[in-house]
């Protein structure tokens, strides 16, 4: 057998032990086929990448906490986000990148801005990735604003410089489960879903985390972020 062939497994091997136990059972698309190098990616031969850029939108605010719990106390349904961010040339994780996340709380609403404007920090915060290129964050499910489909936005930064914007997406059969109960039940008839969203639509699908619940109850989302190096 040609050692340069990966398949799914050998493939998740390559980003670590603790990778593949985290999110090999979530079906992620992490596969690599012969050679590596940007070439490859082009020729579509390394195809754990694909991470879409997307636009930062209107509510980013600059040098957020270092903190892994965000939700500042707020109501919602607990969520855990495992952000692994990978080099897009060789798939191979990339230690200490800072990923910066933020989005609405469970009433739609944004820290810094408009009726959130009272707090610049909930939902929002910074991890630093480990060997295995994993930022974890906790979290709530975020909620529904008028003319958007549900996401998280999301920055990675490496030595000074921004590698990678863009939003991470959730199925809707999903968030119909979590919307049907409290908090969000209050706010009936979101008006967006995935398929109507303009910016879903260029390059979202490519930006969907896989999501379960663990052994507690709680909702896991795990995405895998390929990232060109400056």
């Amino acid at each position: 057998m040609d050692d340069s062939r990966f398949t799914r497994r050998g493939s998740l091997v390559r980003l670590g032990g603790f990778l593949a136990t985290a999110v090999g059972a979530a079906g992620l698309e992490i596969e690599t086929s012969e050679g590596a190098g940007p070439a490859a990616v082009a020729s579509g031969a390394v195809t754990c990448v694909l991470t879409p850029e997307q636009t930062e939108g209107p509510y980013y605010i600059a040098n957020e906490a270092l903190r892994r719990n965000i939700t500042d106390g707020r109501p919602g349904t607990a969520l855990l986000l495992r952000a692994f961010v990978v080099n897009a040339s060789t798939c191979k994780p990339i230690k200490g990148a800072a990923v910066d996340i933020w989005h609405a709380d469970a009433g739609g609403v944004y820290s810094g801005f408009g009726q959130g404007a009272g707090s610049r920090t909930f939902m929002r915060g910074i991890q630093r990735t480990s060997a295995q290129g994993l930022a974890l964050f906790r979290t709530v499910y975020p909620g529904w604003y008028q003319g958007r489909t549900v996401h998280i936005h999301v920055k990675v930064h490496l030595g000074g410089d921004v590698l990678h914007t863009g939003q991470v997406y959730f199925p809707d059969t999903v968030t119909d489960a979590v919307y049907r109960r409290a908090p969000y039940a209050s706010r009936p008839n979101r008006d967006v879903r995935n398929a109507d969203d303009s910016i879903y639509r260029n390059g979202g699908k490519k930006s969907q985390v896989k999501i379960s619940k663990n052994s507690a109850g709680v909702y896991v989302a795990s995405i895998v972020m390929g990232v060109h190096r400056s």
